[in-house]
């Protein structure tokens, strides 16, 4: 079995893939600096005997090689980042830091300290506005924020280590998680945990727009499945891989399938639409399914009803 160092391991993809990675029999050490993971997250994981945990920031590159040094993983599982559009965009500096500047650190301390596998958190954000849905892994890449380009960009970092190194690298581009753990007290909070908190609350929800906006949502079971695949099966090779079900769904279908879950719940009200808005999104997840043998097992219905029911956050 393999030793993985997971970085961003407290946080809402963090600690599922942790925990799955701990299923399969692998020992992880994981690292987060709670800027945004919680502590009660790796609960499940703390008392593991094949779980380490150090916390630190990942971009501090001095103590992130020491660790890496001392762990010896054979991949690392990069998943620390800071994780939302608009703050990128209100504090682009923060965005190069995290989402940027911190990937040739991993990168550097996989070289030098032998892990031979980086598993990066990319996203479907790299495309930006693309016309073509299904949207293929070779689509051109239009970022339109500053935490899109910085994905895009560390993916090419990534494969210039893997070039010149011979690392195998695999960028996930996450479509939109859903999943329990997701903070809906944030801001910047994915918008199944931000409906679900107001419907529990006996809210309307608010759809921006007329509700005909699609996108591509899969489980964080699922998606941390496609980690732990990407981090240890043995015959991947490096490349990019849509992590999605292909399945587009509108924001009025999802408030239709969760007002099922909140019965009694009020009708969603409209709001202007949002500058920027991708009004489509959808994967195909072809490169998922032949690089890595993944493929979703999470339906829509079933994902949201099991959100429901851990509390939706």
């Amino acid at each position: 079995m393999s030793r993985v160092l997971v970085t961003g391991a407290a946080g809402f993809i963090g600690s599922h893939t942790t925990e799955q990675l701990l299923a399969a029999g692998h020992t992880v050490c994981g690292v987060d600096n709670f800027r945004t993971g919680r502590a009660e997250n790796l609960a499940p994981a703390a008392c593991h005997p094949r779980f380490t945990f150090q916390e630190l920031d990942v971009a501090d590159a001095p103590a992130f090689d020491t660790l890496a040094a001392r762990f010896a993983p054979e991949a690392i599982v990069h998943l620390a980042a800071l994780v939302s559009v608009p703050e990128s965009i209100a504090d682009p500096a923060l965005n190069y830091r995290l989402n940027l500047h911190a990937t040739p650190i991993v990168a550097e301390a996989a070289r030098k300290h032998g892990a031979r596998r980086i598993v990066f958190a990319s996203s479907a954000a790299v495309y930006g506005d693309v016309a073509e849905t299904p949207t293929a892994e070779t689509a051109v890449k239009n970022p339109i924020s500053p935490y899109g380009a910085a994905k895009l960009a560390s993916e090419i970092v990534l494969l210039g280590h893997a070039g010149a190194f011979g690392l195998t690298v695999r960028s996930q581009r996450y479509f939109n998680v859903y999943g329990p753990r997701q903070d809906p007290r944030s801001p910047y909070s994915g918008v199944i945990s931000i409906f679900c908190q107001k419907l529990a609350a006996g809210e309307a929800p608010v759809i921006f727009g007329d509700g005909g906006q699609t996108r591509d949502f899969i489980s964080v079971h699922d998606v941390a499945r496609a980690n732990v695949i990407a981090a240890t099966r043995r015959d991947v090779q490096s490349g990019p891989a849509n992590i999605c079900t292909g399945k587009a769904a509108s924001l009025n279908e999802l408030v239709a399938i969760l007002r099922r879950q909140f019965p009694g719940a009020p009708a969603p009200v409209h709001g202007p639409a949002r500058d920027g808005d991708i009004r489509h999104s959808l994967g195909d997840p072809g490169a998922a399914a032949n690089e890595l043998g993944f493929s979703p097992r999470v339906s829509l219905a079933d994902g949201l009803a099991e959100l429901v029911r851990a509390g939706w956050g």
